[in-house]
């Protein structure tokens, strides 16, 4: 039986490490971790970007994975891609379902000035954009936010906060907790809900996640 090839991308700032807890049939899919790479310049479309990862995807027909921005990444590649499924995460499909402190972030151009905090000051961080009840888990989360490119960190916020999709793609399986605090439920429609997930579901809820995604993937 050929294998499926799954890859999957973590959300921003992560790395792979966050996709340890989930298990698969190694018998029946094909695992690969993608990495963020470094933008080519602040002004680097998100297009752009999410052409040069694409090169590293080495087969055919793939299942796209993504946690949060890596589910707006995956959604991106997907447009120059001949993908099996795409299949997102504690993320959202268009920029509609983006938080109301996203939209006043783009308005006011905040995030402009914010990501100088994150590299020194992760609390920052995790109360602005990751939501004040993770703030008893950023220690934990700390150990799987590893990319602390400032130009990286600049380029990824901007991205998420512009981003221009304003319709849902076909083709698309969107997981999401009912206690995401980052990306709201009331926000998302046309979802698979996982009940008292949070945004770091992936390493809470991950094998009722590895079940779903198995589950969408045999039928």
């Amino acid at each position: 039986m050929k294998k499926t090839p799954i890859y999957f991308m973590p959300g921003l700032a992560a790395g792979p490490e966050i996709f340890e807890n989930l298990e698969f049939n190694v018998d029946k899919y094909e695992l690969h971790y993608l990495k963020w790479i470094k933008p080519l310049a602040a002004e680097e479309s998100i297009a752009n970007y999410a052409m040069r990862l694409c090169e590293e995807i080495k087969s055919e027909n793939p299942v796209l994975v993504g946690v949060s921005f890596g589910g707006i990444m995956v959604q991106e590649m997907s447009k120059f891609l001949k993908t099996k499924k795409v299949i997102i995460i504690s993320s959202v499909k268009q920029n509609s379902e983006l938080p109301k402190k996203f939209q006043l972030a783009k308005f006011t151009k905040v995030y402009k000035f914010f990501p100088t905090k994150v590299v020194s000051n992760f609390e920052d961080y995790a109360r602005y954009f990751l939501g004040k009840s993770l703030k008893k888990r950023a220690k934990i989360y700390k150990k799987y936010l590893s990319v602390r490119s400032k130009t990286y960190l600049n380029w990824s916020i901007a991205q998420v906060v512009n981003w221009q999709q304003d319709k849902a793609l076909d083709n698309l399986i969107h997981i999401h907790g009912t206690k995401d605090h980052v990306f709201p439920i009331k926000n998302i429609s046309d979802c698979i809900e996982i009940k008292g997930g949070s945004h770091v579901m992936i390493l809470t809820k991950a094998k009722k996640i590895s079940k779903l995604i198995d589950n969408v993937l045999t039928f």
